[in-house]
């Protein structure tokens, strides 16, 4: 999103306008961004993160960034550090308005007090599965617990025990008493206090009971003075146990909890457990493997903060579940780079080319352009030399007839330097092509063709065999080669892992102006795509480059 506020009309931006025109929450806005610290962010947050804080943005609001942390169990505070590294990344501030649900872990306790002695809330000592069936089903209504109606005294004195550590981890439960026979599930006298008996990452020892997120969700929100809580359609049927939680404690003031449909990609699995899986069977390198569509796997491949919001505004906010094609988002990282990433040419499975009538020790400079459409980014230079490498796609001894590029006895331009004829063609025992023997035109420099000869159709890239650099590269693609993995449910989804969604290239030759490039810069390997300098892996030692998106889409 731009500093600018943008002007595409969504739903929610229509609340908020009504809101602001008649005066409403005294025309602040104030939204929030909730994750759980339990893994690691993904696209699907992006989309989240760059709609709250945007929309704070744009109305000159403020966004909170608030840690859900009320699962000990399954928190951590490498995940927190990293949330909060990929929100930066993405070009976000939270200021000085970071919060945690655990700070609000004494207030929330008075509030489930409060409900107690209001005769809305009970321990419950029914076993999980017991709770399951009695709260019914769509077509059944719930049926009351044995102890739905203990004295508030009992719950009071039970509910403090439970604060004390005095029951095991599921021995009994604190649940909001609504309505057993609503047709909303979540309104059956839902669970809003557990036990764990576990420490937590901020508190320490002091809790053994932890609240559920649908308990603190409105009462965080109501604390912060959030006016706008918004949050994906899977908790519109959550929206009634959010006001009745605050109209029920009479709070001083009641956010507006406002949904919207959530990310869902092509050829990708969201799930984070699904996620969890790849990484812990090894499928994949880790969280931040390129082809994982977690903030940091986009990271590391290459794909900027700017393409990342591009896309996000571009899908829009809407009512209704949908998936979106993976190719919407690569067009919007090609459309971003394409603007701003150096040119550079890299031969990625060479084949030697041997210039027999090129002088045997000379290096020639040629100058090139950095950008083709920003003069003021400068030249770079390339040595040309006797000795080069060409693209293995680029050579076919028996092509078909609009064939373009190098072929025995035939002719092709050196891109910014000579066209060449190749007359010669080395195997290997095996009958492997293993080097080409070619003569060059001088007169041909720089794209001119002399008079008397044939206009060359073909064009290709090269590097000097003797003064390019060896590097790595690693040609990422689709992690699922179906669009649904998830849609046969009998398959296992990661039967549905694409083969060749990771193609290393280890004799890859770059031009030199690529020598002393630094992690995580991003250049279009000419006629190749957009490649990235490996975030973790890249040094002056070893060069690794991972390719982002190829310069069209070739899935259909």
């Amino acid at each position: 999103m731009s500093e600018e506020k943008n002007e595409v009309n969504n739903f929610i931006r229509n609340i908020i306008d009504a809101d602001l025109k008649t005066g409403k929450n005294k025309g602040q806005v104030v939204t929030r961004f909730p994750p759980e610290p339990n893994g690691y962010l993904h696209i699907g947050h992006a989309k989240s993160i760059c709609l709250n804080f945007g929309l704070a943005q744009d109305y000159k609001g403020v966004c909170h960034l608030r840690f859900d942390d009320t699962n000990p169990l399954a928190e951590d505070v490498e995940y927190v550090d990293s949330i909060q590294e990929d929100i930066k990344w993405l070009g976000f501030d939270w200021q000085n308005k970071l919060f945690y649900a655990s700070d609000y872990f004494d207030k929330l306790y008075d509030f489930a007090v409060q409900l107690i002695k209001l005769g809305k809330a009970y321990v419950d000592h029914s076993t999980v599965e017991e709770i399951r069936q009695l709260r019914g089903s769509l077509t059944k209504p719930g049926q009351a617990s044995s102890f739905r109606n203990r004295s508030v005294e009992e719950n009071l004195e039970l509910f403090d025990k439970m604060k004390k550590g005095e029951f095991k981890d599921g021995e009994c439960v604190l649940r909001a008493k609504i309505d057993l026979a609503s047709p909303n599930m979540n309104m059956r006298d839902p669970i809003i206090y557990r036990i764990r008996n576990v420490a937590h990452h901020r508190t320490g020892d002091k809790w053994q009971i932890y609240p559920m997120y649908d308990f603190t969700h409105p009462l965080s929100d109501m604390l912060e003075g959030i006016t706008h809580s918004i949050c994906t359609l899977e908790f519109e049927d959550h929206r009634p146990l959010y006001d009745w939680l605050l109209d029920e404690l009479e709070t001083p003031c009641h956010p507006q909890q406002i949904e919207f449909a959530r990310l869902n990609l092509d050829y990708t699995v969201m799930s984070k457990r699904k996620l969890l899986e790849l990484v812990e069977k090894n499928l994949v390198s880790g969280w931040d493997d390129p082809r994982m569509p977690t903030v940091r796997g986009m990271r590391r491949r290459g794909y900027t903060p700017q393409s990342i919001k591009n896309f996000c505004d571009r899908i829009g906010v809407t009512k209704k579940n949908s998936i979106i094609s993976l190719s919407t988002l690569e067009h919007a990282v090609r459309e971003d780079l394409d603007e701003k990433a150096p040119r550079a040419m890299v031969v990625i499975d060479p084949i030697k080319v041997v210039i027999e009538n090129y002088p045997d020790n000379e290096t020639e400079i040629l100058n090139a352009s950095i950008h083709p459409k920003k003069a003021e980014m400068g030249k770079r230079e390339i040595p040309f030399t006797k000795e080069i490498y060409i693209e293995r796609s680029d050579f076919m001894e028996d092509p078909p007839k609009d064939y373009f590029r190098l072929k025995p006895e035939g002719f092709v331009r050196l891109r910014y330097a000579y066209v060449i004829h190749c007359h010669n063609v080395i195997k290997d025992e095996s009958g492997k092509v293993v080097e080409l023997r070619a003569n060059y035109f001088k007169d041909t420099k720089g794209g001119v063709t002399p008079e008397g000869m044939k206009k060359v159709k073909g064009i290709i890239h090269w590097v000097s065999a003797t003064k390019g650099i060896p590097c790595e590269v690693r040609l990422y693609d689709r992690l699922f080669k179906v669009p649904d993995p998830l849609a046969d449910k009998n398959t296992d989804f990661k039967e549905f892992l694409n083969e060749e969604s990771l193609v290393v290239m280890e004799e890859a030759v770059a031009e030199p102006s690529l020598e002393n490039v630094k992690a995580e810069e991003q250049f279009q390997f000419e006629r190749m795509g957009f490649f990235a300098a490996d975030r973790e892996e890249h040094s002056s030692d070893r060069r690794v480059f991972n390719r982002i998106v190829t310069l069209k889409d070739n899935w259909k």
